[in-house]
């Protein structure tokens, strides 16, 4: 009976583990919730902004967020991982995409690390670290929070040692898809602006005819000036993309580890369910061998 003793403290075993990897992937599965909702709460904000935005647009240019830098070869890498592990491959599939990227554009890279993976890995990989916020952001981001490092960026970008600025992160496709990309933040591209802007309203609004409407309705004057108003409108919009991104990588993130919780737990249900079978084998040998004993006993009584 010890082999079926042992058995049944295996079972208990991994049911504990079934009903903590069940609530880590209920918990996953509300953030996420959370995270999606948070980026469909800016539409209306971002209608606003698309509509300022194709007004300025002939004034782009002379933003210096819009001129190429080609005097240095360096690039600042934003890495935006996760505080933990037990996501799956989320952590692992950016730091694949940083190695790729480097072996791919030969380029020398800075970082800026957000969350404390990403720090992780930079220091693992001798890289030169300029700034790390793994410890300034929880679960809950704040635009007011993420402003600081969208700020950074473009002071750094601006202080003309780099020649570009690219986000490391992965990108939300759905609940089950999730890819890492490396996408250019600095220097701008206007197309690239309109295009996300955009992309977060289409599937809400008929963009079309919100643009055609504004077109046909309102007529008016800029003031002080359309440049000054791109200086003054074009941060906004910025902050807003850089929130919008770490969003998405929080809501990958979640998806990522509601994954790796839901296969754990059902694998936690088959090695259950196994060890189950294989604890009532034992148990009804054990049964078997003490009732054969049982009855030798009695037949030996009955020849004495």
């Amino acid at each position: 009976m010890a082999n079926a003793k042992e058995i049944k403290r295996k079972i208990g075993s991994i049911k504990n583990t079934w009903k903590i990897t069940k609530a880590m992937e209920l918990i996953s599965t509300v953030k996420m919730k959370k995270a999606q909702d948070l980026a469909m709460e800016k539409r209306n904000f971002v209608l606003e902004m698309l509509k300022i935005f194709l007004r300025v647009e002939d004034y782009l240019s002379e933003f210096p967020l819009f001129w190429e830098n080609s005097n240095w070869t360096k690039t600042l890498a934003v890495v935006i991982t996760s505080n933990k592990w037990l996501c799956w491959g989320y952590n692992v599939n950016v730091m694949k995409k940083v190695n790729s990227y480097i072996k791919e554009t030969g380029e020398d890279l800075d970082f800026v690390s957000i969350w404390k993976k990403a720090s992780n890995f930079v220091a693992k990989t001798w890289n030169n670290l300029i700034a790390d916020f793994s410890d300034d952001f929880t679960d809950d981001l704040d635009p007011v929070f993420t402003r600081k490092i969208s700020e950074l960026l473009r002071e750094e970008y601006l202080t003309w040692k780099y020649n570009k600025v690219v986000v490391f992160y992965n990108f939300y496709v759905n609940t089950i898809k999730q890819i890492p990309v490396a996408k250019t933040s600095f220097p701008i591209d206007s197309d690239d602006i309109k295009k996300y802007l955009v992309s977060v309203l289409e599937d809400h609004f008929d963009v079309e005819s919100e643009i055609n409407e504004m077109e046909n309705t309102y007529s008016y004057d800029i003031e002080p000036s359309p440049e000054e108003l791109v200086n003054d409108v074009m941060p906004i919009i910025l902050d807003m993309m850089f929130f919008d991104t770490l969003l998405n990588a929080k809501a990958s993130e979640h998806s990522a580890r509601m994954i790796a919780m839901k296969n754990a737990k059902d694998s936690a249900n088959k090695i259950a369910w196994a060890l189950t079978l294989k604890y009532n084998k034992a148990r009804q040998a054990s049964i078997t061998s003490e009732v054969s004993e049982i009855t030798a006993w009695v037949e030996s009584m009955k020849d004495a």
